[in-house]
């Protein structure tokens, strides 16, 4: 088999885009570094070269999965100042993440081979954490508080993605965010 040279202005960011795919693809179990490299057109060398074995890329995209997380949740909480609106456009986002980018949310919330341990990754889900946190304190409200806007969030993101809620399936867009908000609505802290 002839090695291809790389040729990507980025090399980095065109592997992780491959990797998306092929995890997209073929899930955790069926990730491979060479077919991630045939994907990109490179050698089946160029992806252990920057990433160093199957763990490493999988870290590289679940690290880059929370960054696409939290911009789903801060494009949602755009435009307004009201706290609870903001908690409730948090949860929207976990649905926006959920649905477009599947493979990315079951590899950061359910897979065990990122490795939890490589600071950047830490980092990353850390801000996604403390986010959900602030959002929280800005309502006054406490740790129980914020596991109740996590789970109902995630809960309803995984759901939906597993096509085992219920409730939602059939509904409108605008439907399914009326659903949302009034979950959400319930379990924030009371205003004061």
């Amino acid at each position: 088999m002839e090695e291809k040279p790389y040729h990507h202005g980025d090399l980095r960011a065109a592997l992780l885009a491959a990797g998306e795919a092929e995890l997209a693809e073929r899930g955790v179990e069926g990730f491979s570094l060479r077919a991630v490299a045939k994907r990109a057109g490179v050698s089946h060398a160029a992806p252990a070269h920057h990433f160093g074995d199957v763990g490493g890329l999988l870290t590289a995209l679940a690290t880059e999965g929370f960054v696409r997380f939290q911009a789903k949740l801060d494009a949602r909480e755009a435009g307004t100042d009201d706290p609870r609106e903001k908690a409730v456009g948090a949860a929207f986002g976990y649905q926006d993440f959920a649905r477009d980018r599947p493979a990315l949310f079951r590899l950061i919330f359910s897979s065990a081979k990122p490795d939890a341990s490589n600071p950047e990754l830490h980092a990353a889900a850390e801000h996604a954490y403390r986010h959900l946190v602030g959002l929280i304190a800005a309502l006054g409200g406490d740790e129980s508080d914020v596991v109740a806007l996590w789970a109902a969030s995630h809960g309803m993101a995984d759901l939906a993605l597993g096509g085992r809620l219920r409730g939602m399936s059939g509904l409108s867009m605008a439907e399914r965010e009326a659903m949302v908000r009034s979950v959400i609505s319930r379990i924030l802290p009371p205003v004061s």
